[in-house]
């Protein structure tokens, strides 16, 4: 079930943003809910406990405007759909930085508005299996399965070492650490080397018996009764990528 949160401080704005919405996603029997909401504090606070797959943003709005909402919520997901709608034509370049899908000009045209929705319906489709969306004490963060390095599990939390160096520690999970990973597991890229680790292969530098060593000298264990196993993997991804 997708999320779709709606943020403008004109109520007549707000709720015509949400009809055509509503009215496009029945329209194409598309599993989605919406969320309205009048202030953009409002929003950025509900942003910490739910993630959100689309936002509509109204630019000009007090104390913050749609623009700095957009680069906050970028920050914190990068695969979520920003589209802003507003009066304003004069933001459209400033608009750029949060990438969005589009900047459409009010009065509203529903058919625009609906095709852009559908647009990142798809987007959204494709993108599913290649993120994952976490818990974090600072709210929910979604990563991009390229930007991880390392997941490590420790006191029920999972750490995320990610490429550019940055960590993200989990809040305390529900279930295993192996319930955790199944989506990094089903993609090809990771593979669990330690009851507590799994690695993106991407980024292995080299190898011994007993670790791993990735791009920018983290070094990851092998449990010795997995190497074997875990050795003959990387080699069979590493002919794979060759041959593709």
């Amino acid at each position: 079930m997708l999320n779709i949160a709606i943020c403008d401080d004109d109520s007549t704005q707000l709720g015509l943003l949400a009809s055509y919405t509503t009215e496009c996603i029945q329209s194409h029997a598309i599993g989605a809910v919406i969320h309205q909401f009048d202030h953009p504090d409002k929003l950025l606070s509900s942003c910490e406990r739910q993630r959100y797959h689309i936002y509509i943003l109204d630019i000009v709005m007090p104390m913050i405007n749609g623009l700095e909402v957009g680069k906050a919520i970028r920050e914190r997901d990068q695969e979520a759909i920003i589209l802003y709608a507003t009066y304003e034509p004069g933001y459209a370049l400033q608009s750029f930085e949060s990438s969005p899908i589009n900047y459409l000009l009010k009065p509203i045209d529903k058919g625009q508005l609906c095709k852009t929705l559908l647009q990142a319906f798809s987007r959204l489709d494709k993108a599913s299996d290649t993120s994952c969306t976490v818990k974090t004490a600072e709210g929910v963060r979604v990563l991009r399965f390229a930007e991880i390095l390392i997941a490590e599990y420790s006191n029920h939390t999972v750490r995320y070492t990610l490429t550019d160096a940055r960590v993200i520690v989990t809040s305390i999970i529900k279930g295993s650490f192996t319930d955790h990973i199944q989506g990094l597991l089903r993609d090809e890229r990771f593979i669990r080397t330690h009851i507590s680790y799994v690695l993106n292969m991407d980024y292995i530098e080299g190898f011994t018996k007993t670790r791993f060593t990735l791009h920018g000298g983290y070094e990851v264990p092998i449990v010795a009764k997995l190497y074997r196993t875990v050795r003959e993997r990387y080699l069979e991804y590493l002919l794979t990528k060759e041959g593709s």
